[in-house]
């Protein structure tokens, strides 16, 4: 280990005493080993890394910016979105569709929006806004389920070309081979891993029947690993229809609502980033697993 004095480096040598009891049997007086420390050892002197420590400040420094961030879109930004874009799109669903027929395109459109290599989020983000957590979940959980049934199928069609493309990144292939591998939990936990991680959705649904995963863990793995975002889309929607209805109704939010909202905002975002690190490091192991058995 070195440290900086004066803009010298001085190396600091760390040495332990030993006291080798057989030795000490057979010689006159003690016999002592001297050695050095390697840092980390155990054993060793514990020290508190300054890669730690900054690591802490930049968190810390982070989710202040983003709850900052969030307190302004909040106060002053959300208002005038509102008033110019969402406020109109909202009044003419709910003076267009009723209730039940706007919850039956939220489904036909989560459910097939994704064959068709398109989008849903707008989709679930108007299910937060209108049905809320309980049903908005059962009914965004309900039509992903067919959202990730239909292309699994239809890619079993086109299996030979789908191979052929993932061929060409093999890096990202790899990670993709891993949910076809071992017994069913492996292949369980592997697709729930890839549906946290940033890996897209809607090419992830026709690429899996290509890596040989059976159908029964990719549709559970993909629900669960799924929960998280649909969990953020519906309160991204909630706090859309609140922003809106302040906005709607000319008064600001108060002091209680706003600190809410963006610990509610802070909060989603931190979730965010916590699953999709852990998915991905999760991955990587998986996939050194992986390659070091085809060794």
């Amino acid at each position: 280990m070195t440290y900086y004095e004066d803009d010298e480096v001085v190396p600091e040598l760390t040495l332990r005493i030993d006291i080798d009891e057989n030795n000490n049997n057979n010689n006159k007086g003690d016999y002592l080993k001297l050695r050095e420390y390697e840092e980390g050892e155990p054993g060793s002197p514990r020290r508190w890394s300054c890669g730690k420590v900054w690591y802490w400040v930049k968190l810390a420094f982070f989710l202040t910016s983003v709850g900052l961030l969030a307190a302004v879109f909040i106060k002053w930004v959300g208002p005038f979105f509102m008033d110019k874009e969402v406020i109109p799109i909202i009044n003419w669903e709910t003076t267009t569709f009723s209730t039940p027929v706007l919850a039956v395109l939220v489904f036909a459109s989560v459910a097939l929006f994704p064959t068709l290599l398109l989008p849903s989020s707008p989709s679930m983000w108007v299910a937060g806004m209108t049905f809320g957590y309980g049903f908005g979940f059962l009914l965004i959980m309900s039509a992903v389920a067919v959202g990730i049934s239909l292309p699994y199928f239809i890619g079993s069609h086109f299996l030979h070309r789908i191979q052929g493309w993932l061929e060409k990144y093999p890096k990202k292939a790899a990670i993709l081979r891993a949910a076809g591998e071992g017994n069913w939990f492996h292949q369980f936990r592997t697709v729930a891993l890839i549906r946290i991680s940033p890996f897209p959705y809607i090419i992830y649904n026709y690429c899996a029947v290509a890596t040989h995963v059976k159908y029964g863990p990719y549709f559970l793995g993909s629900l669960v690993g799924m929960v998280p975002e649909i969990f953020v889309t519906i309160y991204t929607g909630i706090l859309i229809r609140t922003l809106a209805d302040a906005s709607h109704e000319h008064h600001f939010l108060s002091a209680p609502q706003i600190i809410l909202n963006v610990i509610g905002f802070a909060a989603s975002v931190a979730a965010t980033i916590f699953f999709t690190v852990y998915a991905k490091r999760q991955l990587k192991i998986l996939q050194g697993e992986g390659e070091s058995l085809l060794q």
